[in-house]
Order: C-alpha cells, then structure tokens, then sequence
C-alpha cells in the first residue's frame, strides 16, 4: 500500500492535523450507473433546499478547514477549500455535471462530509506520498487548465513533484476511465478523532468499492504514525 506521510511542518503547526487515504487495485472507472446519478443528483437538490436556509458557517468542517487554511497562510475567501467550492456552487443553484464514477462518488464524498477529497491515478505516482505545505517553487497545471503555485498551501507531492491539493488538483494524476489504480486522499478535519476518522474512511472506501469492484485497502496517517 502506497504509504502517506505528514510533513513535520504540519503537525508542528497542527497537532492533531490527520489525512485519510485508501487505495484501490484493479477497478472499472465508467460512465455512472443510474444508482449513483440519481443519488448523486438527489443529494444536491437536498442540499440546494439546505443552503436556501442557512449559510456554510453552520457546517464545522467548512468552518474549520478555513482556520487551517489561514494557519498556513492561505486566505480561505481567495483558495477556497474544494468542498467548500463544491457547496458555493450548489448555494447559487449550480448542478454539478456528472464526470464519471470515480469523480461523481468523489465529489459525492465530498458534499456528504464537507471535507475536501482528492482522487488519483495511482500508476501516475512514483513513490511514497508526502503532505505538505509548498512554496514559490512548488506548482502545477491544475484540472481547471490554469498553473497553480502553492505559496503557503497544502499539497500532496511524490518523488516527481506536487500532484493534489485540497484546493485544486493536476492534470498529471487525473483519474480517467482508463484507471486502474487509484488512490483516495482525505483531508478529515483535524478535530475528528481518529478512530471516527477510521470509521469515514472505511464506509467511503467500501462505497467506492461495491461501484468500481477490484481490491481496497485504507488508513489514516497522524503525527503519531507519520
């Protein structure tokens, strides 16, 4: 299993700063089933009537990722974290078009928890995975086609450089329906104990797998296992 480790910077920072991940082997990446689009669709008309009501501070983890954020120097109101960008585009009545499988359960994940979540091409990685927060030097393209430079922010690098962020991700490590391998990195809020930290990885990996079938394994790395 593909290993992630916390950069010291972090949890120097933020202790009880924690990243859920799960890898997955010899799946089938496709267009989504019908029980998936329409759970997906009926998911953001639910949150569509919600947003109506209230605004996104009411959510902890929304609330919360904008305070790590602005821990590692990054204004939240400019980078905003994906999920929190997912839930502005419901608020305003957007629908989030369907990608296929992987992205539509991703971002599915994402609503339902409120936590930004990343997926990639396992087979585009190289080497161990190490979470951390970048520079001037540290950049990519980003999936929105625009270079990203992750001055004071959070990102996922391997031995080839960055390749994910909770903010936006590359080009490079997109998940198509040529997949095969991937793997799932959470960014938990880091209030959320670890072993319910276990507990939403466990139910989202399970999820993913009964859609794209193939083998799963997952965990979540701390400063204590790091």
């Amino acid at each position: 299993m593909t290993k992630v480790i916390l950069s010291p910077s972090i949890t120097t920072e933020i202790p009880e700063f924690k990243i859920g991940y799960a890898t997955y082997h010899n799946i089938v990446v496709e267009n989504s089933p019908q029980m998936v689009r329409g759970r997906f669709q009926f998911y953001q008309e639910t949150m569509m009537m919600d947003l109506e009501e209230v605004n996104l501070s009411v959510y902890p983890a929304v609330t919360e990722w904008r305070s790590v954020f602005k821990k590692f120097g990054t204004d939240p109101a400019h980078y905003r974290p994906s999920s929190e960008a997912l839930l502005r585009r419901l608020k305003k009545g957007e629908v989030l078009p369907p990608i296929h499988s992987a992205a539509d359960i991703n971002n599915l994940l994402s609503l339902q928890y409120k936590i930004p979540i990343g997926i990639y091409d396992l087979d585009e990685i190289e080497g161990s995975i190490t979470i951390k927060v970048g520079n001037e030097s540290t950049s990519y393209e980003g999936l929105n086609g625009r270079n990203m430079i992750f001055t004071n922010k959070l990102l996922s690098a391997d031995a080839r450089g960055p390749f994910g962020s909770p903010i936006v991700d590359s080009k490079r490590t997109a998940v198509t329906e040529t997949t095969k391998n991937a793997i799932q990195i959470f960014y938990i809020q880091p209030s959320l104990p670890v072993n319910e930290a276990q507990k939403l990885i466990k139910s989202s990996a399970e999820m993913f797998n009964q859609i794209h079938g193939g083998q799963y394994n997952y965990d979540v790395s701390t400063k204590i296992n790091a």
